[in-house]
């Protein structure tokens, strides 16, 4: 499926999309740079997108400071528990995906990480995509990095390329795939991988794995 000495490597990415995922799974290792501090369109790492019943709606978990505060590495990056964001993220979730065929199956550790006490914002990405992988049973290795340690048999280098304002550039296909309100507005390909997991639960990995072939 994929070359285990191959990886990606990118920021910390708050439960990132579809395509990033598909694009780590190809490689077969996802490396963390905890250290990135090159950070312009640090959006994505503190943003997912998900639909719902109203449309696209984008979820923002507030940092500790200024989001253009490029000096600032990735691990040192505060979240700020201000306006009650934690119930507001689970709210949108339950209302967007509370009847999609897999959310009872993940709701309690989904639970757990949005109403958590973390401080770091990589903290709280690492433990979505700790749950994320854990239940679509993905074949990923995951490491993560801190400044200056080596970057071994990276084949795509994503740090300051994911942004959710302009289109990315990966060598991914935008394969459909069941989503819950795609007749209102038709299928979405570029929302976050939390999409994809509670609309086909482990039969995900088979369209992530579509989404590279041949690329």
């Amino acid at each position: 499926m994929s070359d285990s000495q191959a990886a990606v490597v990118m920021g910390s990415m708050c439960a990132a999309s579809v395509r990033c995922y598909a694009a780590a799974l190809k490689a077969g290792t996802l490396l963390v740079d905890l250290g990135e501090r090159r950070l312009p369109l640090r959006h994505s790492h503190h943003r997912y997108r998900i639909d719902g019943p109203n449309g696209l709606q984008t979820l923002t978990v507030p940092l500790v400071g200024s989001t253009n505060n490029m000096m600032t590495p990735l691990k040192d990056v505060l979240i700020s528990e201000h306006g009650d964001w934690r119930r507001l993220h689970w709210g949108a979730l339950f209302s967007a995906y509370g009847r999609s065929p897999y959310f009872d199956y993940v709701a309690d550790d989904l639970s757990r990480v949005i109403h958590g006490s973390q401080r770091y914002l990589h903290e709280f990405n690492m433990q979505l995509h700790e749950v994320i992988v854990e239940f679509m049973d993905l074949p990923l290795t995951t490491r993560y990095l801190d400044e200056g340690e080596p970057l071994d048999g990276v084949v795509a280098d994503l740090r300051g390329r994911i942004a959710m304002k302009k289109p990315d550039t990966l060598a991914i296909a935008n394969v459909p795939y069941y989503q819950m309100w795609k007749n209102q507005a038709g299928f979405k390909p570029d929302l976050s991988i939390l999409d994809l997991m509670m609309n086909l639960g482990r039969e995900a990995v088979l369209t992530l794995l579509d989404m590279t072939r041949g690329k």
